[in-house]
């Protein structure tokens, strides 16, 4: 790579070695040390970029000397520049009476044995300090010069040499890439997955089953009031249910025995997932291997399942309870909503929040990102329906998805894109009604309808949305044909209110749970024939 070559591409000039240092981003980004300093080494490229070149800047001016030398081991600074800003952080500690320390940065760091072998009287005069362990500043600092003034001159310095760029450049490249093969018409519009290696779809055998409503009893968890489940849900991989409680823990069980999972060793030696307040919502990443969750007392948190980690902590995400959450395609961000009746969006990688989202009046129940991940969408409590843009910020639209006027706003409690339509809505407020609403008409195309008027309180959708589900508030489950509109099976499913639904990715299940502090699991009757 000593001759970096380039790649002509509609007369794009595509130079290698940018190549390489998108590469490099990638396994900087995701923590793969060995692989960096192997490729950077047998290439001769670096990156010289900081995550925040601001941040860094500021620790080198602040004095943070830490920090500066975990960030510059991983940068190709000249030689001059790498000596004078050791020589400063020696200086520095040997004032501080940091001997040990200053030692070690002496004898055992590349920078300095430049400087023993080519400035040595430069050299020795830090040795002979470090010896006499006393220090006199104006031995180092010119007329004039004070610390701050010197630290202040190594920021100009390494301006130069350092830069920073977007993160994820690979990922958001490869994807502008597929959104254009989409474009183009190189790749359907409706696929979802791409094996970029190959170039081609994957081929996968979906073993799902045949979709059938569920209607029989199959296991009952029994919970208490301190530790009863305020949300559930099943991992989109198929393999756990996993229950958010009051009590803060996060459970992950096996559907099939009605058990804890005795698969995950965290588990079996009593070590939970939790937080220190009430679980109002889980969000899983696309392939379920990543799990986040938010707490009354405004916190957020990321776990790998398989470990029960905790990667990341947003404390606080919010000024209040963290109600809604939903990973991004690619599982860097985060967006949330919540009871202070705003939306955020938050890096993973970075920790903070990205974007806030302001504009509703009430709760924020329920958000989402559309296909393209370039607008959101949101309900709340305020009765409204608002679509944001991404980037912006700015909210676009406001949807009151009603079809009566009424003199209070009807609560908002959930909405759901539908996969065939994904311009459309499913909207489920505190009405006997569940709604399809438009988003570019805003025109309300079909409804579901409880009986006797009685307010619907969740719903969930099947797998291939052919089916809805609705529990309205004397607990009964409503099984909708979604096509048709009609009513299938009606049922009793709790005996004190359903708090939430969700059902399996694969197979005819329904949990379900209530304040009769009950988990139960729903299955299909395989002798039923409710095939579309």
């Amino acid at each position: 790579m000593s001759n970096p070559t380039s790649i002509t591409h509609h007369n794009i000039e595509i130079q290698s070695q940018d190549v390489v240092k998108l590469i490099l981003q990638f396994l900087k980004e995701n923590s793969l040390g060995n692989s960096l300093t192997a490729l950077q080494e047998e290439t001769g490229i670096y990156l010289n970029t900081v995550d925040s070149k601001e941040t860094f800047l500021n620790d080198v001016k602040n004095g943070n000397w830490d920090s500066v030398l975990t960030v510059v081991s991983t940068l190709r600074l000249s030689t001059t520049l790498l000596m004078d800003l050791y020589e400063q952080i020696i200086v520095e500690l040997l004032h501080l009476k940091e001997y040990e320390l200053c030692k070690y940065l002496i004898r055992k760091t590349e920078p300095l044995n430049h400087m023993k072998l080519n400035q040595q009287e430069r050299y020795l005069k830090l040795e002979n300090h470090l010896q006499r362990e006393y220090i006199d500043l104006g031995d180092f600092y010119k007329y004039g010069i004070t610390t701050e003034k010197r630290r202040k001159q190594l920021v100009e310095q390494l301006s130069n040499e350092i830069t920073t760029v977007p993160s994820s450049r690979l990922l958001s490249l490869l994807s502008q890439s597929l959104h254009w093969q989409k474009h183009q018409g190189v790749i359907p519009n409706d696929c979802m997955e791409f094996d970029l290696f190959k170039g081609e779809i994957p081929f996968k055998k979906i073993e799902s089953e045949e979709e059938q409503i569920p209607t029989i009893l199959d296991k009952t968890i029994k919970f208490n009031n301190k530790n009863k489940p305020e949300t559930i849900k099943f991992s989109p991989d198929s393999k756990y249910l996993l229950t958010g409680s009051m009590d803060g823990f996060i459970e992950v069980w096996d559907y099939n025995t009605g058990k804890l999972s005795k698969s995950l060793a965290y588990q079996s030696n009593d070590d939970f997932m939790m937080h220190d307040d009430a679980i109002l919502c889980i969000a899983f990443s696309k392939d379920g291997e990543f799990l986040a969750t938010g707490s009354l007392d405004n916190k957020i948190k990321v776990w790998q399942i398989k470990s029960g980690k905790c990667l990341r902590k947003f404390e606080p995400a919010h000024t209040n309870g963290v109600t809604c959450l939903q990973f991004s395609k690619n599982s860097t961000q985060i967006l949330s909503g919540s009871f202070d009746s705003s939306l955020k969006i938050h890096g993973l990688k970075s920790g903070k929040a990205l974007k806030i989202f302001r504009g509703h009046q009430s709760f924020v129940n329920d958000c989402c990102y559309n296909q393209d991940e370039d607008r959101i969408i949101s309900c709340s409590s305020d009765g409204k329906i608002k679509i944001w843009d991404a980037k912006t910020s700015d909210c676009l639209q406001t949807i009151t998805p009603t079809s009566v006027v009424t003199v209070k706003d009807i609560s908002i409690r959930s909405i759901t894109i539908l996969l065939k339509n994904p311009e459309f809505l499913l909207v489920c407020n505190s009405s006997p009604q569940i709604s399809i609403v438009s988003m570019k008409s805003q025109i309300i195309s079909k409804t579901f309808t409880s009986e006797n008027s009685k307010t619907f309180l969740c719903c969930t959708l099947s797998p291939l949305q052919n089916y809805l589900y609705a529990v309205d508030e004397d607990n009964i489950l409503y099984s909708f044909d979604f096509n048709s509109g009609a009513l299938l099976n009606k049922f009793k499913i709790h005996d004190q209110e359903v708090i939430s639904i969700s059902h399996h990715p694969t197979r005819n299940l329904l949990a379900t749970t209530g304040s009769d502090c009950l988990l139960k699991i729903w299955k299909s009757n395989p002798n039923d024939n409710n095939e579309k």
